[in-house]
């Protein structure tokens, strides 16, 4: 039999062709032998041949939308360029604050050593130490050990550092203060005075820590919402610590409140004679921290960012944080 389009093979006599592996069939109302051939689109897969139903939260279907399978893990790696910038930053600090702790060692009896205050600028040369480290436990593979260590060190060394600036500027207010009305001397200006109010300051920082460790005991989480893209296929688990943005700003906001009032006693200081050489170099210390900080905050909070960018952005704050720090030591 020749057909009308020359083509030998017979047409197929049916209302609607098999539907493919993935799509479901929609009937026809009132013609049950016809029907539509649906796709199960995004989140969905084929239940059957009539139905299509969403994946669990952490799966993903399949290339064909038969089934469904588990949604990728991923994390900050090392060899990440989100990771080596920060790292390569953090060991050029690391050198630099260890070089400048040896050279106060060695020369810990010298006139200028100790007129800058030793003992407190070993205080703020171990916090500026502390977070140029901190990089390596934000990259490190999420743990209960590594969020435990995170949520102590988190602010720690910001704490470390603000303190025994607020400890100097404070000294040197009190001090220009007290020349004005006798010629007495202020209390609690000796080493071992300036070291107990420092360490009095970073024992609320890590009293706080503890009461948070108490109240929410660290642990590790997988998100499968930050990186859920409507592309199942680029849909992504991100392993993290438990520790919500919110959080973060809260553990940070006592160094803030040191930052803060670090700022209003170098503004306070900054009338000091020219010879009294560290107020001013403290004042531009914390009017550039101020400026960091004001622009962390809305950066952080106002923009939709990967999770590597999230976590190279929060090592680099601290960073930048930390070399401003140094900048004045």
């Amino acid at each position: 039999m020749q057909w009308t389009r020359g083509d030998p093979s017979v047409p197929v006599s049916v209302c609607s062709l098999p539907c493919k592996p993935g799509e479901r069939k929609k009937t026809v109302k009132g013609v049950p032998c016809c029907w539509h051939c649906e796709r199960c689109e995004g989140y969905h897969y084929q239940v059957n041949e009539f139905t299509c139903d969403l994946c669990p939260y952490e799966e993903r279907p399949n290339e064909n939308h038969t089934g469904c399978q588990p949604i990728p893990i991923i994390k900050l790696e090392w060899h990440s360029p989100w990771a080596v910038v920060p790292v390569f930053l953090s060991m050029l600090g690391i050198i630099a604050t260890t070089f400048a702790i040896v050279t106060f060692v060695r020369y810990n009896d010298t006139p200028i050593v100790r007129a800058s205050g030793r003992e407190l600028s070993y205080v703020l040369l171990t916090g500026i130490f502390l977070c140029y480290a901190i990089t390596f436990l934000m990259i490190a593979t999420p743990d209960t050990g590594v969020c435990s260590l995170r949520r102590i060190f988190l602010g720690l060394g910001m704490c470390f550092s603000y303190a025994a600036l607020l400890t100097k500027t404070n000294r040197i207010h009190r001090i220009f203060e007290q020349g004005k009305k006798s010629v007495s001397a202020p209390r609690f200006i000796s080493p071992a005075s300036q070291l107990a109010i420092t360490f009095a300051l970073i024992s609320f920082q890590l009293l706080g820590v503890f009461i948070w460790f108490a109240v929410d005991p660290p642990h590790i989480l997988v998100d499968f919402g930050e990186q859920r893209t409507p592309d199942p296929k680029n849909a992504r688990g991100v392993l993290k610590c438990d520790i919500s943005d919110l959080s973060l700003i809260c553990s940070l906001g006592y160094s803030i409140l040191l930052m803060v009032t670090c700022t209003v006693y170098a503004i306070k200081t900054r009338g000091v004679p020219e010879t009294f050489n560290e107020a001013k170099p403290i004042g531009f210390t914390m009017y550039t921290t101020c400026i960091i900080w004001l622009a962390f905050i809305p950066i952080f909070f106002g923009t939709a960012q990967s999770a590597e960018r999230v976590s190279s952005f929060k090592i680099t704050f601290k960073l930048a944080s930390a070399y401003v720090v140094k900048n004045y030591g």
